[in-house]
């Protein structure tokens, strides 16, 4: 890889080097299907119920409430079709403007097949209005499913606030936690989710391998129907996958704490950095809570592929506030539903850490970047 500088850690993060030590191991020692009655499989078998605690301890989970999938999208769409087969009759979900589009694209789906779909606002700051989510919540209302930190800003909701309204309505409740896994402390102890969304890869384990915490006393039926995951998701494990989620997850729950603060640091150099050499900057949600290391900024209105192109030509990877399809750059649904212009939405750059960061890159970022903005002021005028 060129790049020398990553800041694209809400995307995917950088496998850590424990993980890929313990996947490489796993596919030389333990490659047996966990599923088979002879040692070699039950050596994989072992290492699946180890993965299975670490990754439930990280949120304050139980071992058997915890489901591997093949992705934070599966899980998703494991809980969210899953609560609709539950509740018989319910016909309705709550979630908000501004979630994954893996939830979005979903619920759209589900739309046309019958179900109502109730999509609550954010403030300019990206904040959820606690009220307009009581207000959402009907008889007939199957599940509330809200992201815990949004992938774009970091903006922070209030799920603990949210998951006991939907309890105190006889409503299951679904957090895509994402983002927050591995960076803010969760513990469904606290909590009361019903199920919550996590991804191996945005916490430096690999790609292809997620999982979906489901409450004790919640009966989801299955997504994928095979005899794997205790009857809850069919299909030969990701073995290798899974240990390195679970060495992922053990070693995220070792240093959170004070990688959150370092992170925090580094993010908040970055702002202040970037606010001081160009006025014309602009933090978006600055005053939200937000995740400790996503800082989402627009720089006037200069289109932000123009940008990311000058930066990773100096070795320095970010990511836009917008998505590109087919047929071109669309503005960032997030960012429209904070009442931002498209001009400014396609203007946002996102910046997003690990801790694997350090003060003198987010330094060469600011230089780098004092360096390219102003000759493109011009332009954007």
């Amino acid at each position: 890889m060129n790049a020398t500088i990553y800041l694209d850690n809400n995307a995917t993060a950088p496998p850590a080097p424990a993980v890929l030590a313990a996947m490489h191991d796993c596919l030389r020692d333990c490659w047996g299907n966990p599923s088979s009655m002879h040692h070699i499989g039950a050596a994989a078998k072992e290492r699946l119920a180890t993965a299975r605690g670490q990754v439930a301890a990280l949120i304050g989970a139980t071992p058997p409430e915890i489901v591997f999938t093949g992705s934070a999208t599966e899980a998703n769409h494991m809980a969210i079709l899953g609560a609709l087969a539950l509740s018989a009759g319910r016909r309705h979900i709550v979630a908000s403007l501004v979630e994954h589009p893996s939830t979005l694209l979903l619920l759209r789906h589900l739309q046309a097949s019958g179900v109502r779909v109730t999509l609550v606002g954010v403030d300019a700051q990206g904040r959820l209005d606690l009220d307009e989510l009581a207000a959402a919540i009907m008889a007939d209302t199957a599940l509330v499913s809200l992201m815990w930190a949004n992938n774009e800003t970091g903006v922070i909701f209030p799920v603990a606030e949210a998951a006991r309204l939907a309890k105190s309505r006889g409503v299951l409740f679904h957090t895509d936690a994402v983002q927050v896994a591995g960076r803010l402390v969760i513990d469904v102890k606290q909590v009361p989710v019903d199920l919550l969304s996590i991804a191996g890869h945005k916490l430096h384990a690999a790609k292809g391998v997620g999982a979906l915490y489901v409450r004790k006393g919640v009966k989801l039926p299955p997504l994928l129907f095979g005899h794997q995951e205790r009857g809850r998701r069919g299909s030969t494990e990701n073995v290798a996958g899974i240990v390195g989620m679970g060495v992922a997850a053990e070693l995220a729950a070792q240093t959170l704490a004070q990688d959150a603060v370092a992170v925090a640091a580094l993010r908040d150099r970055l702002e202040r950095g970037l606010i001081q050499r160009l006025p014309q900057a602009q933090v978006n949600a600055a005053d939200a809570p937000r995740l400790p290391n996503t800082s989402s900024v627009r720089l006037a209105t200069i289109d932000s592929e123009i940008i990311l192109d000058r930066l990773d030509r100096a070795g320095i990877c970010a990511s836009s506030g917008s998505a590109c399809t087919d047929g071109g750059t669309m503005p960032s649904h997030v960012l429209l539903a904070m009442a931002l212009s498209s001009q400014e939405a396609l203007a946002t750059v996102r910046f997003s850490l690990s801790r694997y960061n350090r003060a003198e890159e987010i330094d060469t970022v600011l230089e780098t970047l004092a360096a390219i903005v102003p000759p493109l002021l011009g332009l954007a005028a």
